[in-house]
This record gives C-alpha cells, structure tokens and sequence, in this order.
C-alpha cells in the first residue's frame, strides 16, 4: 500500500541503489493527485530498472504519505531525508503545502531538488530547489483570456480555493483581465480540503457569467460541475490543469461532463506524433496500476526528466543531480524542459481542450 515506508520497485534485486522520495497525499481529498503522481513515475522507473537502472544503479522509490496537510509535508519530507538520503524528491502536491516545505528551507540546506512539484503557483515556481514540468497558472490563465476575448466573452466568473494555490489563481485572473479587456463578475471560494462549493454554485448563478474558471483542485470540481449542472447553470466550464479529467468522467459521466474545457500543459494521450506519449501509452497499456490516471503522464514526465539529469550528473549525488537540472534542456521525446532561469517553469506550453460526445477528449 502506498504510504508505508519504502516502496520497492523492479524484480531481481534485494535492494535499490539510488533512492528517490516522494511526500505526496495517498489518503484524503487529493489522494486522487498524490496516487496519479506517484502510478506516473513508478511507471516510468520500473521501465529503467527493467533495463538495468541509471549507470548499473536501480531506483528506489520511498513514499510518505501527508495526507495533503503542510506541516506533515514539512515534517515527512525532513525524515525521508534523514532516513533515506534520497538524491532527489518527486511529485509533492499542493501549493500551500510546498510553500510549506520552501520556507521550511529543508531542500536548499540539504541540496536535494523538488522534481515534478505539483503546483503551478508564482510562489513555487521560483522557490529554491522547486522544479514544476509544466507551465504555471498565471501562463494558463494568460492564454484562456487571450482567447475568451478573442471571441468577445468578456464576463467571467472564478471558482477558487481558499488558500495560497486560490490566491495566485485570483491574482493571475486579475492581472490577464486586466491585460485583455475581461470582466470578473464574481469571485467565489470554497473551503481547502472539502468540496463545499455550495455557496460557489449559489453565487456564480446569481452573476451569470458566460465562463466559469475553476481554480480548483480535482474532487471540489467535480461537485461545482455536477451541483452547477443540476441547477441548469448556463456557464461554459473552464478547469484548471490540475483537475483530472478521468476523475471527472467516472463521477458525471460522459453525456454530463460533455462542454467541460480545460487547459492542456501536458502532452494528451492522442498526441502520439510526440515520442514520450507513444512510449508512456505503451507502457500504460501493458500496467495494470489501477491509479494510472489522466494525471499520471505528469509523473512520468517528472520521473523522466530526473532520470535525465541523473544520466549526465557528474555524480550520483543530490549536489551533482541538482546541477545537471540546471544546465539547460531536457528533451523528453517531442516534449522539452528547461530549469536554467531561476524563477520559472520547466515549460510554458499551454494548449486547451474539451470533452466531447462520448467522452472523447477534442484538441
């Protein structure tokens, strides 16, 4: 089960040689995230070690569970690395909860970096030892309102959490509105960690925005679409990256999720011109993880890049492993990285999508 000490990965050996760990939610509201994040990476590691691990060493991949509460990141995380000695983190989920860890400064102290931090926030992305695979809010936000008034939509409503990752969403909104003539009608929040998003439903009826943006984390968007929809609400939806579109589905439906938009800063599954979505859909297809998810190709881009930056490290140490993540790019297969500006994200592509008749994804 995911969450006890020590994950072990690939078959034939006793023990791992290079340890990777990851403080991630496996129980709780985002366990969802945490277990799509992790699936993800293990994916993409026992293909490595099925082949013989990095430079004849196997990886080994360590969990923690912190149920998405920030002092049990902070508190997780020091323990790992004091128990552990991991040469890099993976897939940690949430931006108050690496807020957390950043001022906890526990990664810079010990020279270990954050691969695949799960948060598109301002405030991560330019955290020390913080490296985000995809683009951040402010850049999906940018691009959503680019468009929205490139189609003369000019009245928008923002669903959003009520922490740091609601904040940074908020002030991405009123920065690109600004910027690109768009009306903010309403602003409502929810509660971190639940999905009473009853007042959201209430107030964005009463405003009558033309889109909605949900700045929102997967389970609390999935009860403001189905509640919203049940009211007759007549907005377009427009979700954050974040929220997994599997998980939607499963919970409405095709025919009721049908409408759903959301922004795209991953590779999607019909991308198959792009090598790294024909290699982690062949490996996909051959697992039989139940928690590969929508969200997982995050993990394996994440496991993937790390993996690259071990193969051209000076050494097999964090130090060496955080240098060679920063040297310049990272060409994953069709999808590249970059961490050599301080302060931004791996990637700035954002694309958006929406679900279909049948529950078919169109791009």
């Amino acid at each position: 089960m995911l969450g006890a000490a020590a994950l072990w990965m690939g078959t034939g050996a006793a023990q791992a040689d290079v340890v990777i760990g990851q403080v991630a939610p496996f129980s709780g509201p985002q366990a969802v995230t945490g277990r799509a994040m992790n699936a993800g990476a293990r994916l993409y590691f026992d293909a490595v070690n099925a082949k013989g691990g990095v430079r004849g060493q196997r990886i080994q991949l360590v969990t923690r569970d912190d149920a998405q509460k920030p002092e049990e990141t902070v508190r997780l995380t020091n323990e790992l690395i004091a128990q552990a000695q991991p040469v890099a983190l993976i897939g940690s989920v949430g931006t108050a909860n690496l807020e957390a860890l950043a001022r906890d400064g526990v990664l810079v102290k010990q020279k270990v970096s954050m691969v695949g931090a799960v948060s598109g926030a301002a405030s991560v992305a330019q955290a020390d030892g913080m490296h985000v695979v995809k683009a951040s809010y402010h850049d999906e936000i940018g691009r959503l309102f680019d468009q929205l008034s490139g189609l003369g939509i000019q009245r928008v409503g923002v669903v959003y959490q009520d922490d740091g990752l609601g904040k940074d969403v908020v002030a991405g909104a009123e920065a690109a509105a600004k910027r690109y003539g768009v009306t903010l009608v309403a602003r409502s929040s929810y509660a971190r960690n639940t999905v009473a998003v009853e007042k959201a439903v209430a107030e964005m009826l009463k405003a009558g925005p033309q889109v909605i943006f949900l700045g929102a984390t997967t389970a609390a968007a999935v009860q403001f679409v189905k509640q919203y929809g049940e009211a007759n609400g007549p907005a377009t939806m427009y979700g954050m990256s974040i929220i997994d579109t599997d998980a939607l589905l499963k919970t409405l439906g095709r025919e009721r999720a049908r409408g759903y938009a959301f922004s795209v800063v991953l590779p999607l599954s019909g991308e198959t011109n792009r090598a790294v979505v024909r290699e982690y859909l062949q490996l996909r297809q051959a697992s039989k993880d139940p928690d590969l998810s929508a969200r997982s190709i995050e993990g394996y881009i994440a496991a993937k890049a790390l993996v690259k930056a071990m193969e051209r490290a000076t050494a097999m140490t964090a130090p060496a492993i955080t240098a060679a993540l920063e040297k310049g790019g990272l060409d994953l297969g069709g999808y590249t990285l970059d961490f050599s500006q301080p302060g931004r994200t791996g990637s700035r592509y954002v694309d958006f999508a929406m679900i279909g008749e049948g529950g078919k994804i169109v791009q």
